[in-house]
């Protein structure tokens, strides 16, 4: 959001936290933004979502660029994983992405204008792991959803972009659910993880700037942090060295 409003563009911040939304278009709006809202919604939600695309497109107008951003962590072993943790992650990294595809994507067709639409997947959708079975085919499906709707949406002149970062410094870390863990545990890996981000320190400033370049050079697929360009090369070219580190077990 402070990217886009440094390089000019009025701004909608929406997160299910109201305050934050709005303390965030509150930024915006004093590093540049020529003018920013903050919304409430819950992108889960799929009537929520379409009451939102209906307010926006009303009272500021309809998108020029929709960044389908919200998600949450989940770790742990498949067998450990419920069918709660599951819907959980999927509601908001796959269902989140597809309602806000759907929604502002259908009203940048409708315009006529053109438009680009970024969906943030990450490095997981490409990199197995034992220890990110739920969180990994969530970003994976985002990743082909975005492949598809880029094929889909070219001839109306409306760009698709899949991010994938790696290990970055946001707070995802202190809300990530590890499944099978009891609360003292799960506390524990809550906050070595965060300390371990920390130390990686890649800021989030630099996956910003790799979005606004994607949308300005219409990029397919992005990945950000150099663990994230080795896993995508490798992927490619050498699957089966990342099927053999998948197989590695997380430090304690």
């Amino acid at each position: 959001a402070f990217a886009f409003a440094e390089a000019g563009a009025r701004v909608v911040a929406v997160d299910r936290d109201a305050e934050g939304a709005a303390r965030t278009a509150e930024m915006a709006r004093l590093i540049g933004a020529p003018a920013a809202w903050g919304e409430e919604v819950d992108v889960s939600d799929e009537l929520a979502m379409e009451k939102l695309a209906e307010k926006v497109a009303a009272e500021y107008g309809i998108v020029d660029v929709l960044v389908n951003n919200a998600g949450i962590g989940l770790s742990g072993s498949f067998l450990d994983t419920t069918s709660e943790d599951w819907k959980n992650v999927l509601d908001v990294n796959l269902w989140g992405v597809i309602h806000g595809c759907r929604t502002f994507g259908r009203q940048m067709a409708e315009r006529g204008q053109g438009g680009h639409i970024v969906n943030t997947a990450s490095a997981a959708a490409y990199q197995p792991s034992r220890a990110l079975p739920a969180y990994s085919t969530s970003k994976a499906a985002v990743l082909m959803l975005s492949e598809c709707l880029r094929a889909e949406l070219a001839d109306r002149s409306i760009g698709v972009s899949a991010i994938c970062p790696g290990i970055v410094n946001t707070n995802i870390t202190a809300t990530t659910h590890f499944a099978g863990a009891d609360a003292a545990e799960e506390k524990r890996l809550r906050k070595r993880t965060s300390r371990l981000y920390g130390l990686r320190n890649y800021p989030p400033e630099r996956v910003a700037d790799a979005i606004l370049k994607a949308v300005v050079r219409n990029q397919a697929v992005v990945p950000v942090t150099p663990e994230a360009r080795g896993a995508r090369f490798l992927s490619r070219f050498s699957p089966g060295a990342l099927r053999g580190i998948a197989r590695l077990k997380p430090p304690l």
